[in-house]
């Protein structure tokens, strides 16, 4: 009988997500990983040379059709979670098309809230079990330029303590909240922010730093990690600032037409 464990992975194709799943990989999981591009299989190739088993899953998780195409990929109990599919958008809310901007809260909330709950259930049946969950610092600024992800993650940021909280009783399974900041991954082409400063920035964290201080996170079964010091200082000053002038700062970074500025 195999020792091995069962994880699945969301995001999976590039970024934290695929650092994520290379980190289970080399410590005994195996692997569902899940993206909503056909990259997802050039992912799994590479994954599986750490010697994982590891199935590869195109699956559009903005959609309960997409996250129910995941559940029916599963076929036994998943000892990890790592809820890290997110989306992205830039510019001002008056300029977004309403479909680009239902897709960012299709995907970073009701995608993920549909499959927590479902692989939650089995979890605290079981009493044993992981969950990661990609929010971010963002949730903690007013985000200008940028106004529905970010207050997209304040209300992942918001719910994941809560349901740690209502899930308190079940000591088996562990609720831990990933939350970096700017991170070099695709995240700002795809939002079509590479003509801001923080698109344009070459100060930003790399998605293996995040993804270890992730994974070492929900293994330590710890509740919250900023990841990067940096974020740390800022996550703190957040608390402190009101949000007008937070609001502000964000507009200096996410503007359009900041790159240079």
């Amino acid at each position: 009988m195999s020792d091995r464990k069962f994880a699945v992975i969301t995001g999976a194709s590039t970024g934290i997500g695929f650092e994520l799943a290379e980190l289970a990989a080399k410590n005994s999981y195996d692997l569902l990983i899940v993206a909503d591009e056909a990259k997802i299989e050039e992912a799994a190739t590479h994954i599986r040379t750490h010697g994982a088993n590891v199935v590869a899953l195109e699956a559009d998780l903005a959609t309960i059709e997409g996250v129910d195409k995941l559940l029916a990929a599963v076929t036994g109990p998943i000892d990890l979670l790592c809820a890290n599919a997110g989306r992205g958008l830039g510019h001002g809310f008056l300029d977004q098309k309403v479909d680009d901007w239902r897709r960012v809260i299709d995907t970073n909330i009701t995608g993920t809230l549909y499959l927590l709950q479902n692989v939650l259930s089995d979890m605290v049946a079981r009493n044993d079990g992981k969950v990661l969950i990609t929010g971010s610092i963002a949730g903690f600024i007013p985000g200008a330029f940028q106004a529905v992800y970010n207050g997209s993650k304040a209300f992942i940021d918001s719910f994941a303590d809560a349901i740690r909280n209502e899930l308190k009783e079940s000591k088996g399974v562990s609720i831990t909240t990933l939350m970096p900041g700017p991170v070099e991954t695709e995240f700002f082409d795809r939002a079509g922010m590479m003509d801001t400063s923080v698109g344009a920035s070459d100060t930003k964290s790399t998605a293996e730093d995040v993804a270890k201080d992730g994974w070492d996170a929900v293994m330590a079964g710890e509740a919250h990690i900023v990841s990067g010091w940096k974020n740390k200082i800022q996550a703190a000053v957040a608390h402190v600032t009101p949000a007008a002038v937070l609001a502000e700062q964000h507009r200096k970074m996410a503007e359009p037409g900041t790159a240079d500025s």
